[in-house]
């Protein structure tokens, strides 16, 4: 307690430097602890069940000819997690699972527009399997959990979990909610339990709000057609091991009886096949991986860029530690007296490395809790710049985890900047200082050269994450430019699922002509459109196609995307029409079938400029091609602003059968932000029940379509400036101390005659020195981590001329104004007066 107050007191002698101090350390310790929150959340925490380290993922890769559907559940962003509904029943029963399992869970995500208590609102739930809830081991906070008995029949039963998270903001943790209904996707369900507080699901990014029995996904969504069908894959699989079963073990034993089912029941399924092929798919293996985190593409996508801003944090606290070890380092030699003095009335030098220690670790603790401010502001800035989507899966709280974290930063911090001070200021040596002697002490010159090497490390360090941030920036002003094919300038969006309220396809259909009009007749509306696939929202909807002229092979690649759309589409959105026409309403389910191609898909299918009259089939084979293309559009972004425009096919919604869902575009020719409002009150005169979804501008949808490069450009950038100042900072102290340190030779040059600008060159080449070196091992760091960042990067290579010239010249500036101003007070030193300097 003594050494406690003591420090307190030394602390706070020197407020400026203990101020400056604190301050590096809260920016330092704040910007790891906030990225070190997302880290864990994304990356290192386990789901909230029991012994989550049990889970296993399956994974089937492919080839898997027929239809796929895979989303934010997959684990590597493709479609190798999703499974057939019947493969899923026959590996849950072989006796090899009995062996190695409790059970095998089976699960996907769906939407649900959920109606209750005179209130409909959209959000997403899960279809699982009755082995959900007990594979995962939880129990319910209120009624009861799904379980095996609540699933061997399709299309039965009609119940639903709550999630915890619903059930409290939507009902107010109301226990009466047991056993009443609710209308979700126009079905009534009645609620027969709440999953445990804290559980949102097993796929990271996505907060369901309610859970339903897998064998209700055909009732869900209207016209589905699966659960018997082997070439449709779709569901998600996961187990838990027994007791004593390794992954390995489990992976060995269920990979028997799944060759036998793709060899001996799937195998003859598959037709149009090559032998290479079919090779390939009666060798294909099941796999199985760690599964303590659940399935989301979340964890792959983040992975990433969340390790290099992990590093280019580390980076910053690091020059944060070198300028603080400078500060203590000045200050020792200021304290030399004290200490030598303590030392020649008997204190033990342990004591005084003790003493000095305890003041570092109070600096470190003050800095650590102010660096907990910084990393809640850190936290929020992240939330502002990533999608909505993605921040709803965002937690901004400062956990218990992330304060322990900051906590062992500031302690590892405390002992990393100030052991060498302390041991550096305790030398038995400095007994010496008692006889009174002027010049510098013993060992000034190693200490000299200790804070020289700390600040050139500093530039070092500061000219990597200049070039990681210049590679980022530029990338981000690459994707800026990207050509959209489409003018996305005063256009409003949003969705309606009328299918979720228990509208047949005919009554969908009649609702969005409607709508249609009623959007049209808005004041200030130029244009309606609509379609099915919401653009450059990330989601592709396609299938293997048939065209006139072109052949086909059995391992011909005939896929490609596909999109029902409104009249006036490519009017609306701005994508010119090369030639032939658009859809009008007379393209109804009555008339011929019709089709409009992009660009891409001419290409492909080898279309050439004669598309135009051609015919095409939505199925692969020799069967009849019903669609005739009467248009050709330009190639217009589809799903990623950043990547190819893929082949695509758009057919009128009208002659859509199983049409359920739109995308609205509406061009304003007022600013879209006043029209924002009419949508809902719209929508709401022709159902009042049926809710908008995503109501936003195309802007904002592209903006949030490439936010991951948005996310990595700005914090680079302001972790980048934040330890350049650092740098500056440290380099602006070690020149002043050092400059202080020799006024009495540099009055002694000044009085033999030296011109100031000789001396300000003198303290200028210094400069110039430490940024040559630490500007080029900075140099050579950065072209290492920008090949390392490469893939994140976008038409941009790691080691891009133009960002290394620019910002080595930015650290050579900075580096030249933090050394001016010491270089001009050592002009100005009086000789006379610095002769007489003590």
């Amino acid at each position: 307690m003594p050494n406690f107050t003591f420090a307190l007191r030394t602390l706070f002698k020197t407020p400026f430097v203990t101020v400056v101090a604190i301050a590096s350390l809260a920016l330092g310790i704040g910007a790891n602890a906030a990225i070190f929150s997302l880290f864990n959340q994304m990356l290192l925490r386990p789901l909230p069940v029991p012994d989550p380290g049990r889970l296993v993922n399956f994974l089937a890769p492919a080839p898997k000819p027929g239809s796929n559907s895979c989303g934010l559940a997959s684990t590597k962003g493709n479609c190798d997690d999703v499974f057939s509904y019947p493969m899923y029943r026959d590996l849950e029963k072989t006796p090899n699972s009995t062996a190695s399992f409790t059970g095998i869970a089976a699960h996907v995500l769906f939407g649900a527009n959920i109606a209750a208590r005179n209130q409909t609102s959209n959000g997403r739930g899960v279809m699982v399997s009755g082995s959900y809830f007990p594979v995962l081991g939880l129990a319910p906070a209120l009624g009861r959990l799904l379980t095996p008995d609540d699933d061997p029949t399709i299309g039965e039963p009609r119940i639903a979990v709550l999630s915890y998270a619903f059930w409290q903001s939507r009902f107010g943790q109301d226990p009466n909610i047991l056993n009443q209904e609710l209308i979700v996707n126009g079905q009534a369900l009645t609620v027969v339990g709440v999953a445990p507080k804290g559980f949102d699901g097993t796929t990271l990014g996505a907060k369901p709000q309610l859970y339903v029995p897998i064998t209700l996904r055909a009732v869900m969504s209207t016209g589905w057609k699966g659960f018997d069908d082997r070439r449709s894959y779709w569901a998600y699989l996961f187990a838990r091991l027994k007791t004593g079963v390794s992954l390995e073990q489990a992976q060995t034993a269920m990979g028997v009886p799944y060759r036998n089912i793709v060899n001996d029941v799937e195998a003859p399924l598959q037709k149009g096949m090559s032998e290479q092929t079919m090779k390939r798919f009666r060798a294909k293996p099941l796999q199985l991986l760690p599964g303590s985190q659940g399935q989301s593409s979340v964890i792959g996508t983040a992975r990433g860029p969340l390790t290099l801003l992990f590093g280019v944090t580390g980076f910053v606290l690091l020059i944060a530690c070198a300028n603080i070890a400078n500060l203590l380092l000045a200050r020792s030699a200021a304290r030399a007296g004290e200490m030598a003095v303590r030392l020649s009335i008997g204190a033990a030098r342990w004591q005084l490395v003790g003493q000095l220690l305890t003041e570092s670790l109070l600096l470190a603790a003050l800095g650590g809790a102010s660096g907990l401010v910084v990393a809640r502001w850190t936290l929020d800035l992240m939330v502002s710049l990533v999608s909505r989507e993605a921040a709803d899966t965002i937690d901004a709280t400062l956990h218990p985890q992330v304060m322990a974290f900051a906590a062992a930063l500031a302690i590892g911090t405390g002992v990393l900047f100030g052991l060498f001070p302390a041991l550096h200021s305790t030398r038995p040596d400095l007994i010496s200082s008692l006889k009174g002697q002027a010049g510098q002490p013993s060992g000034a010159r190693a200490a000299s050269r200790f804070r020289t090497s700390l600040a050139t490390t500093q530039i070092a360090l500061s000219m990597a994450l200049l070039v990681v941030a210049g590679l980022f920036t530029r990338s981000l002003m690459n994707v800026s430019r990207v050509d959209l094919g489409l003018n996305a300038d005063s256009v409003i969006m949003f969705s309606v699922s009328p299918a979720h309220n228990g509208y047949t396809p005919e009554q969908s259909k009649q609702l969005f002509e409607r709508l249609e009009d009623a959007l049209a007749a808005i004041p200030g509306t130029e244009g309606v459109t609509a379609g099915t696939v919401p653009l450059l929202a990330g989601d592709n909807w396609g299938n293997s196609v048939a065209v006139e002229g072109f052949k086909a092979g059995p391992d011909t690649d005939v896929s490609s995307n596909v999109n029902s759309v409104a009249p006036a589409y490519f009017h609306t959105l701005g994508i010119p029409i090369i030639s032939g026409r658009e859809f009008t309403r007379a393209d109804a389910a009555a008339s011929s079938k019709v089709v409009i191609v992009n660009e891409a898909f001419a290409k492909k299918f080898n279309l050439g400029s004669d598309a135009i009259g051609k015919h095409m089939s939505d199925k692969s084979g020799n069967g009849p091609l019903p669609f005739e293309i009467v248009g050709l559009v330009k190639n217009a972004k589809y799903s990623e602003v950043k990547r190819e425009v893929p082949p695509l096919y758009f057919r009128a919604y009208r002659q859509d059968p199983a049409i359920g869902d739109l995308t609205y575009y509406v061009r304003s020719a007022i600013d879209p932000t006043a029209m924002l409002a009419n949508i809902p009150k719209v929508v709401q005169t022709l159902d009042p029940n049926l809710p908008v979804e995503d109501l936003r501008t195309l802007p904002q949808q592209v903006r949030q379509n490439v936010f991951l490069d948005r996310f990595i450009s700005v914090l680079s950038a302001a972790f980048a400036g934040l330890a350049t100042l650092l740098a500056a900072i440290g380099l602006y102290g070690v020149l002043a101390y050092t400059v202080s340190q020799r006024t009495r030779e540099i009055g002694l040059r000044m009085a033999l005659g030296a011109a100031p600008e000789r001396v300000r060159a003198m303290v200028m080449r210094q400069v110039a020195v430490m940024t040559v070196i630490g500007g080029t091992i900075g140099l050579a760091a950065a072209i290492g981590l920008g090949k390392l960042a490469e893939s994140l990067l976008y038409q941009l290579k790691g080691w891009d001329p133009i960002v290394l010239a620019i910002s080595a010249v930015a650290l050579t500036l900075v580096a030249l104004g933090a050394g001016f101003i010491p270089a001009l007070r050592a002009s100005q030193v009086e000789p006379m007066i610095a002769l007489r300097y003590e």
